[in-house]
Parts: C-alpha cells; sequence; structure tokens
C-alpha cells in the first residue's frame, strides 16, 4: 500500500522521471565502488597483505558467496518490514562503513605487514598480516556484503516504483528505465575497470579505493535528499507466510473437490478490503494452472472465524484463518511465483557462459599478441581491459536498443517496450551460444597458430588478441538482452509485494550460474582425464582442447535454449485487473476504471 498518496500536499506529482538522477547517482557509485573493489582485490591481497594465492582466492570466493546471499535477507526486510527507500538508505550506510574502512586499512600502513624486504640479499620471505590486520579486512568485507544485500535487491524495484503502472503513459517509460538503469550499470563498470583500476596500480591504493568511498558517500547524501519527491510503498507484510499459508490450506483440503465455474456451486473466496495492501495496483484473476492450490480459496467449516479484537462485541463480521483460507488473489501470487521458476532458471546457463570470459578468455589473452598497434607500438593491452570490448558492445546495444529498436518494434507490436522480455532473452540466449561457438573457433585457429610457431611450451602465440573481440563483444550483445530482459521479467510478472524478493532472485540467479561454471570445469577436468595427467584445461592452454571445452558449452546453450522456448511458449502471464485511473474528470471527481494487464 502506498505510504504517501500520487501527489504532495502542494500538489505535486511524485515519482517520475526527475527521481531518476538521484537513484542512478547511486546505482553508479555502488557500481564504481564494487567493481573498482573486485576487479584488482586478488592483487590487493597478495601484493599488500602478502596472502597465499589460495587463501586469497578462497576468501573472495567466501565474500562473493556471501554477498550473493544476502539480498535474499535484504529483500525480505524491504517486502516485510522497513520497505525499499530505508532498506537502500541503510544499506548505503552500512556500505558507506565498510568502504571507508577498507580504505583506511589501504591507506595507513600499520594496517597492513611491511613491505617485502631482502636487506641481507638473501632470500627472505614475505610477512604475512597479523590477525588483527586480517580481523579488519574480514569486517569491512563482511559490511559490503551486507550492504549489497540490502541494496541490490531494492534499487531496481525501487525505481521502477516511480512509475505509476495504472498509466499507460508512465508504464511506457517504466521499461525505458530498465534499459538506462543497465547502461549506467555499464558505464560505471567500464570506468572501475579502467579508470580506478589504473589508480590503483598507478597511484596508489589508498586512492584506488578512496575515490570510489568518497563516490559512494555522495551518492547517499543525493539519495537521502530525494527522499520528498520519490513514490513510497509501505511493505506489506512477509511474502513468504503468504505463500506458506496457501500451501498449508490447500494441503488441508487436498481432498476437497473443485470444480471449476459457477454452475456448479463452487465460489472461490475473495475478499478485495484484506488484499488492498498487497494489491494497491490491482488485484491478480483466477487462472486454471496449478488447480490444486485452488483449495485454499475453497471455504469449509471452520475457515471463517471472530476477528481476535471482537471480545465484547455483538455479531462481529467472521474473518479468514490464513492458514484455513487464502483469497483468490493470494493463490495467484503463488501461482505467479511458481509459473516463474522455469523461466527464472533458463538464465542461469546464459551467466555460466559469461563467466567464461573471465577465465578462460582472459588466459587466451595472455597467450596471444596483445600489442595495440602491431607495427607502430609496443604497447600492450593488458589481458584484464580485453573485457572492455563487452561491456562497449552491451553500451552500444541498450543505446540502439532503446533509441532505434523499441520505437521501430512498436510500430508493428503495438506494445510499450517494443518486443516482449520473453522475445529479448530469447535473442540474449541465441547470442550467447553464438558467442561461445565464436570462442570455440578462435581457440582452434589460436592453438594451431602456437603449434606452427613451435610455441607450445613458451604458452603464446603470434596470433593477435583482437580475434577475440568478436567473442566477447557478442557477450556484451547477449548480456544487454538477456539481462535487461530477465529483469524486466522478474519485476512485471512477480507479485507486486515481492518485487524485491524477485529481483533478490535475479541476482541469486548469477551466483548459481557462477558456482555452474565452477562445477562444469571440475567435471571436465575429471571427465577428460587421460594418462599423465592430461585434460583438456592445463595450466598451459597449448597443451590442452579448450576449444572442445567451448563446445560443450555450445551445445549446453543450445540445449537450454530449446528448453527455454518450450517454456516461454507455455507460460502464462499473471492476469491483473487493473485500477487504472482516468486523467480526465467527471463532477470535479476523477474516475476509476478496472483494466486487464495487456498480454505481452
Amino acid at each position: 500500500m502506498a505510504e504517501e498518496t500520487g501527489k504532495t500536499t502542494t500538489g505535486r506529482k511524485k515519482g517520475g522521471l526527475k527521481t531518476m538522477p538521484f537513484i542512478f547517482a547511486n546505482e553508479v557509485a555502488e557500481k564504481l565502488a564494487v567493481v573498482g573493489f573486485s576487479t584488482n582485490m586478488l592483487t590487493y591481497l597478495t601484493t599488500q597483505l602478502h596472502m597465499p594465492l589460495a587463501k586469497a582466492a578462497t576468501t573472495l570466493t567466501n565474500f562473493g558467496g556471501t554477498s550473493a546471499a544476502t539480498p535474499l535477507l535484504g529483500a525480505f526486510l524491504a517486502d516485510a518490514c522497513i520497505g525499499r527507500f530505508s532498506t537502500i538508505a541503510a544499506a548505503s550506510v552500512v556500505y558507506q562503513l565498510g568502504m571507508a574502512l577498507l580504505t583506511v586499512s589501504a591507506a595507513l600502513p600499520q594496517f597492513r605487514p611491511p613491505p617485502c624486504g631482502n636487506p641481507a640479499g638473501a632470500g627472505a620471505a614475505c610477512q604475512e598480516a597479523a590477525p588483527w590486520q586480517l580481523a579488519v579486512l574480514y569486517a569491512s568485507l563482511l559490511l559490503n556484503a551486507v550492504g549489497a544485500g540490502g541494496y541490490r535487491p531494492c534499487i531496481v524495484a525501487f525505481g521502477a516504483d516511480q512509475f505509476d503502472e495504472t498509466r499507460a503513459a508512465e508504464r511506457a517509460r517504466s521499461w525505458g528505465f530498465f534499459n538506462w538503469y543497465y547502461f549506467c550499470n555499464g558505464a560505471s563498470m567500464l570506468a572501475a575497470v579502467t579508470a580506478v583500476v589504473w589508480v590503483q596500480d598507478n597511484v596508489g591504493w589508498g586512492w584506488g579505493l578512496g575515490v570510489p568511498a568518497a563516490c559512494m558517500g555522495v551518492s547517499v547524501a543525493a539519495f537521502v535528499a530525494g527522499y520528498p519527491m520519490y513514490r513510497r510503498l509501505e511493505p506489506a507484510g512477509s511474502p513468504f507466510t503468504r505463500l506458506a499459508q496457501v500451501v498449508v490450506a490447500a494441503v488441508r483440503k487436498r481432498k476437497v473437490v473443485v470444480v471449476a465455474g459457477d454452475d456448479d456451486g463452487v465460489r472461490l473466496y475473495e475478499n478485495d478490503e484484506i488484499d488492498r495492501p498487497i494489491s494497491m495496483y490491482g488485484k491478480l484473476l483466477h487462472t486454471d494452472q496449478l488447480s490444486f492450490f485452488d483449495r485454499a480459496a475453497v471455504i469449509t467449516d471452520g475457515d471463517l472465524v471472530p476477528p481476535a479484537s471482537s471480545s465484547g462485541k455483538p455479531s462481529p463480521p467472521l474473518v479468514p484463518n490464513p492458514w484455513r483460507l487464502s483469497t483468490v488473489h493470494r493463490v495467484e501470487e503463488l501461482k505467479s511465483v511458481i509459473r516463474m521458476g522455469p523461466i527464472w532458471a533458463a538464465g542461469i546457463l546464459v551467466i555460466t557462459a559469461s563467466s567464461t570470459q573471465h577465465t578462460f578468455s582472459l588466459q587466451q589473452a595472455t597467450t596471444m599478441d596483445r600489442r595495440l598497434a602491431p607495427g607502430l607500438s609496443s604497447f600492450q593491452i593488458p589481458a584484464g581491459s580485453m573485457t572492455v570490448f563487452a561491456l562497449l558492445a552491451m553500451l552500444l546495444t541498450l543505446f540502439l536498443y532503446d533509441r532505434l529498436l523499441v520505437p521501430l518494434a512498436r510500430r508493428f507490436t503495438g506494445l510499450d517496450r517494443g518486443i516482449s522480455f520473453l522475445h529479448r532473452m530469447g535473442v540474449g540466449f541465441f547470442l550467447s551460444a553464438l558467442a561461445t561457438a565464436a570462442a570455440a573457433l578462435v581457440e582452434r585457429r589460436r592453438r594451431e597458430t602456437a603449434v606452427a610457431a613451435g610455441a607450445t611450451d613458451a604458452g603464446t602465440s603470434p596470433m593477435s588478441a583482437y580475434w577475440l573481440v568478436p567473442q566477447y563483444a557478442l557477450h556484451g550483445v547477449a548480456e544487454a538482452f538477456t539481462s535487461v530482459g530477465h529483469l524486466e521479467f522478474m519485476y512485471d510478472q512477480a507479485p507486486e509485494s515481492m518485487r524485491s524478493t524477485a529481483t533478490a532472485l535475479f541476482w541469486l540467479s548469477i551466483s548459481l550460474g557462477s558456482y555452474a561454471s565452477t562445477a562444469l570445469v571440475d567435471a571436465v577436468h575429471r571427465w577428460s582425464a587421460g594418462p599423465g595427467g592430461a585434460n583438456w584445461l592445463p595450466d598451459n592452454i597449448n597443451h590442452g582442447r579448450l576449444d572442445y571445452f567451448y563446445w560443450v558449452v555450445t551445445a549446453l546453450q543450445i540445449m537450454n535454449l530449446m528448453y527455454y522456448l518450450v517454456c516461454a511458449k507455455r507460460f502464462t502471464f499473471k492476469p491483473v485487473q487493473l485500477h487504472k485511473e482516468v486523467e480526465e474528470e467527471e463532477d470535479g471527481k476523477a474516475l476509476v476504471e478496472l483494466q486487464l494487464q495487456e498480454k505481452v
């Protein structure tokens, strides 16, 4: 339910485009801080804190796992307890504290072990960080993980909340918001992997972490300053509790026979009054799918009870026991979440494929000719900077998509967003499979070139690293279609009271995709093991068959695309009866009409 009405006391409308600078500024600063922190953090742990490589990698893995899990907790707090604005503001402050602590520890030498010295001329081991110095590091990482958990699942949903779904014009703008949100996301990541990393390597870690931390502080102040302009939605109670109540009620009535149609005497329970806090924009209508859960909305003896506060009052109106009787709207909430599952799962393998550009594509780049202008300059492009091509492709695609494709597609589809998010995701899945296929072809040529040049043992190839640009660019274009479409899908099809949770599930798919990549690599290691420890993925990729691994990933993505097409074809959009406010006024009062949500 809205915490504020649509207008302020002075008559100015809340929400809308005027709130976007505050929200986007917060997002840009957060990504600068996160990506600028994570991109080079392995180097910081090994060179500044003198951690062993395995321990440093484990530390970052644990941090990544914790950061991926905390959004579910943040989403629960936002949807059930304190609302999205308060969750974002509090999480940003926690994030700021974590970045500040990390910056201080990087800037002040007493928080780090002494530099590796060799005054005697003999080999002396570097002194590893003391336990208390590691405790400071772990505290800052924990604060960052908690801050990310509150921030990530809420910022997208909060930004989309600024557009009133009951107005067609604002609903059209909301889909543009997802594009520009992801554009700002990518632009800040581009700045982080170039400018911020350069500052860390060439100026110092204090400045390299301090600049993003300072940006984060400014963004927190800017975000809070926009408070009077935001449309803010009150939390409507725990969505997980409501889903559990539907399941329990349906199981209790599993022997009840539900016959569709009012002519057979079966009427499913509806109560707009108790559903009002969770159906501000409109209520969900009954669907025939997953009919087992309809039993939860069938009234039986003992389902309606006097209200708890009715002691001493004569004949109070009966209310439902939520663990025995649910409304149609609440039953359809559960159905919507279940229907989203197969489409959500299809996005996991795309993340698995794209993660190869940070691992094996990086290994390819390190063994190739990375001169910026062969024959003219000896300057080499850092292997890690090859991801710039993916980011640039993603940003260009998002810009062209919003400015060219959407207006053109509207003429043929009539949809505000140009093409549906299901079509958008399908295009992304196809392009992602094309990217790994291109990587397999390039890797085969790279390996053959290294063998012909007699450079297999040296681990280098005279082939130009620019041959990797197509696979990076295709991954970037695929992300522009898949990730934005996935975000749109999760936000649009989730029950309106669970949109923070839906965004958290989007982040969870990214986490699971990364873990699936690790599992796939381990499986290929075991499956391809040969005599003498040989396998497809050795440390020296010239002695392996990385191209075979890419073909395995491509085959999995083709199967995933086929699975997705079946799921998308059979997917049923949630039927919503919207409360649409009409702009015209009659007799001094605004009219309110009901409108079915458009099918896409």
